[in-house]
Protein backbone atom coordinates (compact mmCIF):
# COMPACT_ATOMS: atom_id res chain seq x y z
CA UNK A 1 0.00 0.00 0.00
CA UNK A 2 1.98 3.29 -1.06
CA UNK A 3 0.51 5.67 1.00
CA UNK A 4 1.76 8.59 -0.94
CA UNK A 5 -0.91 7.97 -3.75
CA UNK A 6 -3.63 8.21 -0.98
CA UNK A 7 -2.89 10.77 1.10
CA UNK A 8 -1.49 13.11 -1.63
CA UNK A 9 0.22 16.20 -0.76
CA UNK A 10 -1.27 18.47 -3.34
CA UNK A 11 -4.72 17.31 -3.58
CA UNK A 12 -7.69 19.78 -3.31
CA UNK A 13 -9.75 17.96 -0.57
CA UNK A 14 -13.27 18.72 -1.82
CA UNK A 15 -16.75 18.09 -0.45
CA UNK A 16 -17.90 15.48 -3.23
CA UNK A 17 -18.42 12.29 -1.66
CA UNK A 18 -20.39 8.95 -3.70
CA UNK A 19 -21.93 5.84 -3.52
CA UNK A 20 -21.52 2.49 -4.92
CA UNK A 21 -25.08 1.48 -5.67
CA UNK A 22 -26.35 -0.98 -8.42
CA UNK A 23 -24.58 -0.66 -11.72
CA UNK A 24 -23.62 2.64 -11.24
CA UNK A 25 -23.08 5.69 -8.13
CA UNK A 26 -24.58 8.73 -6.91
CA UNK A 27 -22.01 11.60 -6.43
CA UNK A 28 -23.18 13.89 -3.98
CA UNK A 29 -21.94 17.65 -3.88
CA UNK A 30 -22.61 20.70 -2.24
CA UNK A 31 -25.33 22.33 -4.39
CA UNK A 32 -26.25 19.09 -6.50
CA UNK A 33 -26.50 15.31 -6.24
CA UNK A 34 -26.25 12.61 -9.55
CA UNK A 35 -27.48 8.71 -9.54
CA UNK A 36 -26.10 7.96 -13.00
CA UNK A 37 -26.73 4.19 -14.04
CA UNK A 38 -25.29 2.09 -16.78
CA UNK A 39 -28.25 0.64 -18.53
CA UNK A 40 -27.60 -2.97 -19.89
CA UNK A 41 -28.38 -1.20 -23.31
CA UNK A 42 -25.15 0.45 -22.71
CA UNK A 43 -26.77 4.24 -22.44
CA UNK A 44 -26.61 5.87 -18.96
CA UNK A 45 -29.50 7.17 -17.18
CA UNK A 46 -28.67 10.46 -15.06
CA UNK A 47 -30.89 12.22 -12.67
CA UNK A 48 -29.89 14.82 -10.64
CA UNK A 49 -31.67 16.92 -7.69
CA UNK A 50 -30.92 19.77 -4.98
CA UNK A 51 -28.51 18.60 -2.50
CA UNK A 52 -30.62 19.01 0.76
CA UNK A 53 -29.59 21.33 3.07
CA UNK A 54 -29.33 21.24 6.94
CA UNK A 55 -28.28 24.15 7.43
CA UNK A 56 -27.07 25.46 11.25
CA UNK A 57 -26.73 21.74 12.38
CA UNK A 58 -24.12 20.92 9.88
CA UNK A 59 -21.78 23.72 11.78
CA UNK A 60 -21.96 22.05 14.72
CA UNK A 61 -19.30 19.67 15.94
CA UNK A 62 -20.49 16.03 16.64
CA UNK A 63 -24.46 17.43 15.59
CA UNK A 64 -23.11 17.24 12.46
CA UNK A 65 -21.85 14.09 12.40
CA UNK A 66 -25.08 12.27 13.76
CA UNK A 67 -26.59 14.67 10.79
CA UNK A 68 -24.56 13.28 8.32
CA UNK A 69 -25.14 9.80 9.05
CA UNK A 70 -28.53 9.57 9.82
CA UNK A 71 -28.89 11.11 6.22
CA UNK A 72 -26.25 8.96 4.60
CA UNK A 73 -28.69 6.15 5.73
CA UNK A 74 -32.17 7.34 4.36
CA UNK A 75 -30.63 8.40 1.24
CA UNK A 76 -28.69 5.38 0.77
CA UNK A 77 -31.50 3.44 0.96
CA UNK A 78 -33.70 5.68 -1.63
CA UNK A 79 -30.32 5.74 -4.12
CA UNK A 80 -30.12 2.19 -3.78
CA UNK A 81 -34.08 1.83 -4.92
CA UNK A 82 -33.97 4.55 -7.41
CA UNK A 83 -31.21 2.65 -8.97
CA UNK A 84 -33.00 -0.81 -9.37
CA UNK A 85 -35.79 1.67 -10.41
CA UNK A 86 -34.23 2.40 -12.75
CA UNK A 87 -33.00 -0.55 -14.00
CA UNK A 88 -36.15 -2.13 -13.63
CA UNK A 89 -37.52 -1.52 -17.11
CA UNK A 90 -34.52 -4.20 -18.43
CA UNK A 91 -36.06 -6.66 -15.21
CA UNK A 92 -37.86 -9.81 -17.00
CA UNK A 93 -38.90 -10.60 -13.79
CA UNK A 94 -41.79 -8.15 -12.17
CA UNK A 95 -41.50 -6.96 -8.74
CA UNK A 96 -45.15 -8.48 -6.94
CA UNK A 97 -46.08 -5.99 -3.86
CA UNK A 98 -47.32 -7.84 -0.86
CA UNK A 99 -50.91 -7.51 0.09
CA UNK A 100 -49.22 -4.63 3.26
CA UNK A 101 -47.00 -2.69 0.22
CA UNK A 102 -50.33 -3.05 -2.12
CA UNK A 103 -52.96 -1.80 0.72
CA UNK A 104 -50.63 1.00 1.80
CA UNK A 105 -50.04 2.14 -2.68
CA UNK A 106 -54.22 1.93 -2.58
CA UNK A 107 -54.61 3.77 0.71
CA UNK A 108 -52.27 6.16 0.72
CA UNK A 109 -50.69 6.40 -2.65
CA UNK A 110 -47.57 5.56 -4.66
CA UNK A 111 -45.10 8.43 -2.92
CA UNK A 112 -46.18 6.84 0.53
CA UNK A 113 -45.45 3.24 -0.43
CA UNK A 114 -41.80 4.36 -2.02
CA UNK A 115 -41.09 6.45 1.61
CA UNK A 116 -42.69 2.79 3.37
CA UNK A 117 -40.28 0.63 1.34
CA UNK A 118 -37.73 3.05 2.21
CA UNK A 119 -37.68 3.79 5.90
CA UNK A 120 -38.91 0.07 6.58
CA UNK A 121 -35.17 -0.75 4.85
CA UNK A 122 -33.27 1.68 7.53
CA UNK A 123 -35.42 0.33 10.00
CA UNK A 124 -34.13 -3.56 8.80
CA UNK A 125 -30.69 -2.13 7.90
CA UNK A 126 -30.33 -0.95 11.95
CA UNK A 127 -31.63 -3.48 13.66
CA UNK A 128 -29.59 -5.89 11.75
CA UNK A 129 -26.82 -3.43 12.57
CA UNK A 130 -27.65 -2.89 16.09
CA UNK A 131 -27.86 -6.93 16.77
CA UNK A 132 -25.10 -8.59 14.80
CA UNK A 133 -22.91 -5.78 15.63
CA UNK A 134 -23.54 -4.46 19.03
CA UNK A 135 -25.19 -7.18 21.13
CA UNK A 136 -24.38 -9.94 19.87
CA UNK A 137 -20.36 -8.91 20.78
CA UNK A 138 -21.21 -7.87 24.08
CA UNK A 139 -23.36 -10.86 25.01
CA UNK A 140 -20.08 -13.42 24.05
CA UNK A 141 -17.43 -11.41 25.39
CA UNK A 142 -19.20 -11.90 28.85
CA UNK A 143 -18.11 -15.23 28.99
CA UNK A 144 -14.61 -13.87 29.06
CA UNK A 145 -15.27 -13.58 32.92
CA UNK A 146 -14.22 -17.06 33.32
CA UNK A 147 -10.78 -16.65 32.46
CA UNK A 148 -10.34 -12.77 33.40
CA UNK A 149 -12.13 -9.93 35.38
CA UNK A 150 -9.95 -6.66 33.89
CA UNK A 151 -12.36 -4.91 32.38
CA UNK A 152 -10.05 -3.37 30.23
CA UNK A 153 -9.05 -7.06 28.61
CA UNK A 154 -13.30 -7.80 28.38
CA UNK A 155 -13.86 -4.53 26.46
CA UNK A 156 -11.00 -5.19 24.30
CA UNK A 157 -12.33 -8.98 23.31
CA UNK A 158 -15.72 -7.34 22.35
CA UNK A 159 -14.11 -4.76 20.64
CA UNK A 160 -12.19 -7.23 18.42
CA UNK A 161 -15.46 -9.43 18.37
CA UNK A 162 -17.14 -6.47 16.69
CA UNK A 163 -14.66 -5.68 14.53
CA UNK A 164 -14.10 -9.54 13.33
CA UNK A 165 -17.91 -10.07 12.53
CA UNK A 166 -17.82 -6.82 10.67
CA UNK A 167 -14.98 -8.24 8.41
CA UNK A 168 -15.99 -11.56 8.12
CA UNK A 169 -18.95 -9.93 6.43
CA UNK A 170 -18.08 -7.97 4.32
CA UNK A 171 -15.54 -10.50 3.25
CA UNK A 172 -18.41 -13.33 2.63
CA UNK A 173 -20.32 -10.95 0.53
CA UNK A 174 -17.52 -9.42 -1.86
CA UNK A 175 -17.95 -13.05 -2.89
CA UNK A 176 -21.48 -12.59 -4.51
CA UNK A 177 -21.88 -11.28 -7.92
CA UNK A 178 -23.56 -8.49 -7.81
CA UNK A 179 -21.58 -7.47 -4.47
CA UNK A 180 -18.43 -7.52 -6.61
CA UNK A 181 -19.80 -5.22 -9.32
CA UNK A 182 -20.85 -2.95 -6.26
CA UNK A 183 -17.70 -2.50 -5.20
CA UNK A 184 -16.15 -2.17 -8.90
CA UNK A 185 -18.09 0.27 -8.91
CA UNK A 186 -16.94 2.00 -5.61
CA UNK A 187 -13.51 1.69 -7.16
CA UNK A 188 -14.32 3.98 -9.65
CA UNK A 189 -16.25 6.21 -7.48
CA UNK A 190 -12.87 6.91 -5.28
CA UNK A 191 -10.50 6.78 -8.82
CA UNK A 192 -12.47 10.11 -10.08
CA UNK A 193 -12.81 11.59 -6.95
CA UNK A 194 -9.25 11.26 -6.24
CA UNK A 195 -8.54 12.69 -10.15
CA UNK A 196 -10.72 15.61 -9.69
CA UNK A 197 -9.09 16.21 -6.00
CA UNK A 198 -5.91 16.37 -8.28
CA UNK A 199 -7.19 18.36 -11.40
CA UNK A 200 -4.91 21.71 -12.05
CA UNK A 201 -6.55 24.49 -10.49
CA UNK A 202 -6.31 28.38 -11.23
CA UNK A 203 -6.11 31.01 -9.25
CA UNK A 204 -9.76 31.20 -7.55
CA UNK A 205 -9.50 27.55 -7.18
CA UNK A 206 -11.70 26.66 -10.67
CA UNK A 207 -10.14 24.03 -12.56
CA UNK A 208 -11.27 22.29 -16.52
CA UNK A 209 -13.37 19.58 -15.96
CA UNK A 210 -12.43 18.37 -19.64
CA UNK A 211 -9.45 17.23 -18.04
CA UNK A 212 -11.69 14.41 -15.73
CA UNK A 213 -10.82 11.50 -18.48
CA UNK A 214 -10.94 7.68 -17.77
CA UNK A 215 -6.94 7.84 -18.98
CA UNK A 216 -6.58 10.13 -16.04
CA UNK A 217 -8.68 8.21 -13.51
CA UNK A 218 -6.52 4.85 -13.89
CA UNK A 219 -3.89 6.50 -12.65
CA UNK A 220 -4.93 6.65 -9.00
CA UNK A 221 -5.77 3.97 -6.58
CA UNK A 222 -9.18 2.93 -5.04
CA UNK A 223 -8.60 3.69 -1.50
CA UNK A 224 -9.47 6.91 -0.32
CA UNK A 225 -8.81 8.49 2.81
CA UNK A 226 -12.37 9.96 3.24
CA UNK A 227 -14.97 7.08 2.84
CA UNK A 228 -17.59 5.44 3.96
CA UNK A 229 -15.51 2.27 4.89
CA UNK A 230 -13.28 3.99 7.00
CA UNK A 231 -15.35 5.77 9.09
CA UNK A 232 -17.12 2.59 10.05
CA UNK A 233 -13.76 1.15 11.47
CA UNK A 234 -13.51 4.72 13.05
CA UNK A 235 -16.46 4.01 14.86
CA UNK A 236 -15.45 0.70 16.20
CA UNK A 237 -12.36 2.46 17.49
CA UNK A 238 -14.23 4.87 19.06
CA UNK A 239 -17.15 2.98 20.25
CA UNK A 240 -13.98 0.84 22.16
CA UNK A 241 -12.59 3.83 23.97
CA UNK A 242 -15.85 5.11 24.76
CA UNK A 243 -16.65 1.71 26.56
CA UNK A 244 -13.69 1.07 28.66
CA UNK A 245 -14.81 4.15 30.35
CA UNK A 246 -18.18 2.67 31.13
CA UNK A 247 -16.43 -0.21 32.84
CA UNK A 248 -18.30 -3.71 32.58
CA UNK A 249 -21.91 -3.03 34.05
CA UNK A 250 -24.82 -6.00 34.03
CA UNK A 251 -25.78 -7.39 30.44
CA UNK A 252 -28.71 -5.17 30.15
CA UNK A 253 -26.91 -1.60 31.24
CA UNK A 254 -24.53 -2.41 28.55
CA UNK A 255 -27.13 -2.88 25.86
CA UNK A 256 -28.83 0.52 26.85
CA UNK A 257 -25.77 2.19 26.88
CA UNK A 258 -24.35 1.35 24.01
CA UNK A 259 -27.16 2.56 21.73
CA UNK A 260 -27.46 5.22 23.80
CA UNK A 261 -23.79 5.80 23.01
CA UNK A 262 -24.07 5.25 18.97
CA UNK A 263 -24.78 9.20 18.46
CA UNK A 264 -22.10 10.28 20.37
CA UNK A 265 -19.43 7.54 18.44
CA UNK A 266 -21.01 8.52 14.82
CA UNK A 267 -20.39 12.20 15.74
CA UNK A 268 -16.54 11.80 17.15
CA UNK A 269 -15.91 9.49 14.08
CA UNK A 270 -17.27 11.92 11.31
CA UNK A 271 -15.27 14.75 13.26
CA UNK A 272 -11.74 11.90 12.85
CA UNK A 273 -13.34 11.27 9.27
CA UNK A 274 -13.15 15.12 8.07
CA UNK A 275 -9.60 15.70 10.06
CA UNK A 276 -8.21 12.44 7.61
CA UNK A 277 -9.52 13.87 4.78
CA UNK A 278 -7.69 16.52 4.94
CA UNK A 279 -4.47 16.29 6.66
CA UNK A 280 -1.28 13.66 5.81
CA UNK A 281 0.25 13.87 8.53
CA UNK A 282 1.58 10.84 10.64
CA UNK A 283 -1.07 9.79 12.97
CA UNK A 284 -3.87 10.42 10.29
CA UNK A 285 -2.26 7.88 8.94
CA UNK A 286 -1.78 5.60 11.40
CA UNK A 287 -5.59 6.29 12.66
CA UNK A 288 -6.76 5.46 9.04
CA UNK A 289 -4.75 2.43 8.39
CA UNK A 290 -7.82 -0.33 9.23
CA UNK A 291 -9.98 1.67 7.05
CA UNK A 292 -8.15 1.45 4.14
CA UNK A 293 -7.12 -2.34 4.82
CA UNK A 294 -10.71 -2.68 5.02
CA UNK A 295 -11.28 -0.79 1.67
CA UNK A 296 -9.40 -3.51 -0.29
CA UNK A 297 -12.46 -5.67 0.26
CA UNK A 298 -14.72 -2.86 -0.10
CA UNK A 299 -13.34 -1.64 -3.59
CA UNK A 300 -11.85 -2.94 -6.67
CA UNK A 301 -10.49 -2.20 -10.05
CA UNK A 302 -12.86 -0.48 -12.04
CA UNK A 303 -13.19 -1.29 -15.98
CA UNK A 304 -14.01 1.56 -18.37
CA UNK A 305 -17.40 1.64 -18.80
CA UNK A 306 -17.60 1.68 -14.65
CA UNK A 307 -15.02 4.75 -14.76
CA UNK A 308 -17.50 6.38 -17.48
CA UNK A 309 -20.15 6.14 -15.16
CA UNK A 310 -18.25 8.01 -12.17
CA UNK A 311 -17.10 11.22 -14.48
CA UNK A 312 -20.41 10.92 -16.17
CA UNK A 313 -21.33 11.74 -12.30
CA UNK A 314 -19.25 14.06 -10.99
CA UNK A 315 -20.04 16.46 -14.77
CA UNK A 316 -23.48 16.14 -13.17
CA UNK A 317 -22.85 17.61 -10.26
CA UNK A 318 -20.48 20.20 -11.48
CA UNK A 319 -22.41 21.68 -14.64
CA UNK A 320 -24.45 24.65 -14.22
CA UNK A 321 -27.99 22.63 -15.65
CA UNK A 322 -30.69 22.50 -13.19
CA UNK A 323 -32.23 19.56 -11.95
CA UNK A 324 -33.35 17.28 -14.57
CA UNK A 325 -33.07 13.43 -15.52
CA UNK A 326 -31.88 12.26 -18.72
CA UNK A 327 -30.43 9.49 -21.11
CA UNK A 328 -26.38 9.55 -22.34
CA UNK A 329 -26.10 7.33 -25.46
CA UNK A 330 -23.78 4.60 -26.30
CA UNK A 331 -23.28 5.34 -29.63
CA UNK A 332 -21.33 2.38 -31.64
CA UNK A 333 -17.37 1.65 -31.40
CA UNK A 334 -15.68 4.33 -34.29
CA UNK A 335 -19.07 6.80 -34.65
CA UNK A 336 -17.39 9.36 -32.68
CA UNK A 337 -13.71 10.78 -32.73
CA UNK A 338 -11.44 8.73 -29.91
CA UNK A 339 -12.25 11.44 -26.54
CA UNK A 340 -16.03 10.70 -27.24
CA UNK A 341 -15.73 9.69 -23.19
CA UNK A 342 -14.27 13.40 -22.26
CA UNK A 343 -17.33 15.40 -22.60
CA UNK A 344 -19.88 12.95 -21.57
CA UNK A 345 -22.49 15.73 -21.34
CA UNK A 346 -22.45 16.40 -24.20
CA UNK A 347 -22.98 13.24 -25.75
CA UNK A 348 -26.46 14.25 -26.56
CA UNK A 349 -29.71 13.43 -24.53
Amino acid sequence: MDLKKIFIKDACPTKMGGQAVMEGIMMKGEKKTALAVRLPNGNMEIETKKTPSYGKWMKIPLVRGVVAFVDSLVYGCKTLLDSANMLEEFDDEEYEPTKFEAWIEKKFGSEALWNFLIYSSVVIALAFSVGIFILLPTWVASLAKFVTTNVLWINFIEGLLRIALFVAYVWAISYMPDIKRVFRFHGAEHKTIHTFENLPRDKEGNTDIRQLTVEACREYPTLHPRCGTSFLMFVFIIAFACHVLLGWPVLWVRIITRILLLPVVAGLSYELLKWAGRSDNWVVKILSMPGLWLQKITTAEPDDQMLEVAIAAVNAVCDDTPPRKYIIRKLPEGAWPEDRYNYPNNWGN
